[in-house]
């Protein structure tokens, strides 16, 4: 690691940015930044996977190379940034760890910890549908931006390793710097602009563009688990608000064809 400070010092000064500005950034003190560069402390894991979003470099890169002046290749979105912290059963199977709504802050911050996933609650979901995939975490979403999927629910997510393999108009939970955990259904710019487009259910709510560099982890929505069951009102306020939006639709279609006539 003996070209770490180095490379932090060399990728903060091409930001134009001061200690104390990359500070704010990753929430530490300014002193913390001047140790990190000096070579009289190491980061932990969570902060080092930080500098790689903020710098867009790999782990490789940022600990190993010896970096230049010059701007490093742009990050691969593939790229093994770090192993994924996982608790298991003393036979050594996997569990599923839950993160419910009061845990989502803690989750944003150890994330990339052994001790705090280890802490999480966790249970064994023996499932058909489930035992052929991958790394499972469970995620209590908040808010009504998806429905008709109920605040409160619960997403089972798969770990998504290769961000390649994003589809579009499919749902993922999203581990994001600013904005935490989010539940959205998504449309994959990664290779054309380094970007995802968050769409959500619910018509109510504008879409939205997420740099990949604002981006820490992404699940794959596997299943959903509600305790609120759906009644009769919840279906035509739903369907109440499709049909707006099919209005809104038709109202953005009419418009495009106006503006092609006049051309």
């Amino acid at each position: 690691m003996k070209q770490l400070g180095p490379n932090i010092r060399i990728l903060r000064k091409q930001k134009g940015w001061t200690q104390a500005q990359l500070a704010e950034k990753l929430e530490v003190n300014r002193s913390l930044i001047g140790a990190y560069e000096d070579g009289r402390s190491e980061p932990r894991l969570d902060t080092l996977q930080m500098f790689c979003h903020l710098f867009s470099v790999s782990l490789e890169e940022l600990l190993y190379k010896k970096l230049d002046q010059k701007a490093p290749e742009p990050i691969r979105s593939n790229y093994p940034l770090r192993i994924l912290p996982v608790a298991v059963e003393p036979g050594g199977k996997e569990l599923i760890s839950l993160i419910p709504q009061k845990a989502a802050a803690g989750y944003t911050r150890g994330y990339a910890d052994t001790e705090y996933i280890e802490g999480l609650q966790s249970i064994s979901l023996p499932l058909p549908e489930l035992q052929q995939s991958g790394t499972l975490r469970i995620f209590q979403i908040e808010g009504d931006s998806m429905l008709p999927v109920q605040p409160g629910a619960y997403i089972i997510g798969e770990f998504v390793e290769t961000w390649e393999t994003l589809k579009n108009n499919e749902c993922y939970i999203l581990l994001t710097l600013n904005d935490g955990i989010v539940y959205k259904r998504i449309e994959n710019e990664l290779a054309s602009k380094n970007r995802l487009l968050l769409k959500s259910d619910n018509p109510e709510y504008k879409s939205y563009y997420l740099d990949a560099l604002e981006v820490i982890e992404i699940w794959k929505a596997k299943g959903i688990l509600s305790f609120q069951v759906p009644g009769e009102k919840d279906l035509q306020d739903l369907h109440y608000q499709r049909m707006l939006q099919g209005i809104e639709d038709l109202r953005s279609e009419i418009k495009d064809l106006k503006a092609q006539v006049k051309k």
